[in-house]
């Protein structure tokens, strides 16, 4: 069984310490898998990452859109296919819905058009489960504020950072099968819970092949 799980989230919303517990609960269980991110994941993607989230560097809003999806390319030949095609799970921090969400909704570029540029860079591969930590944008970022480390895309104004969430929202709403939202206000460990949760239900119950998976 091959199971793609990626996490999503406006900023804040929790996903990279999400993605190591879970990790760590898939250990335990001796459970194969693969840790990723985007960008990233790939010394090209990790490279672009540097660069996009750059607050000293001005780029386009197209610009922007094909960065992430060339990255993303990479990153599926390189990272994905191959873990999937091991057998492994693969939980990625961000794929595909990012780009929709902040290309799309954020920079306002058409969302359809993008879904089709990303059609060619996942080479089919969609994923099985998608875990949507929704949190307020306003405590999101009043998180990163806290953390420290504010890039490029943090320091967006309020609005764009609305919309980027509002469209996580919707998209969830529209494909329950695929989506499961979790309210990222909640404690760590209740986060958790219902992650292992959602992930539990995933590998018990998919026997579709993420390489047969296409857009919803």
């Amino acid at each position: 069984m091959t199971v793609l799980i990626t996490f999503e989230g406006a900023e804040g919303s929790g996903k990279s310490t999400q993605v190591a517990l879970l990790s760590a609960w898939l250990t335990r269980q001796c459970i194969a898998h693969v840790v990723t991110r985007e960008p990233g994941g790939t010394p090209l993607g990790e490279q672009l990452r540097t660069l996009l989230l750059d607050s000293h560097v001005s780029v386009t809003a197209t610009a922007e859109a094909y960065l992430m999806t060339g990255a993303r390319a990479q990153h599926v030949a390189d990272v994905i296919q191959p873990a999937l095609k091991r057998g492994d799970i693969v939980v990625s921090d961000r794929y595909v819905d990012s780009t929709l969400a902040y290309q799309g909704a954020g920079r306002g570029l058409d969302v359809d058009a993008l879904r089709a540029l990303q059609q060619l860079a996942v080479q089919g591969i969609w994923p099985d489960l998608t875990i949507l930590l929704d949190v307020p944008a306003a405590i999101g970022l009043q998180r990163r504020g806290r953390n420290g480390g504010v890039n490029r895309i943090d320091r967006e104004v309020a609005q764009f950072h609305e919309r980027v969430a509002a469209w996580f929202r919707a998209a969830a709403s529209d494909d329950p099968v695929r989506w499961r939202i979790i309210e990222a206000t909640q404690p760590i460990d209740v986060v958790h819970t219902l992650v292992v949760e959602y992930v539990h239900e995933a590998l018990a119950v998919s026997s579709e092949s993420s390489f047969e998976r296409f857009a919803r």
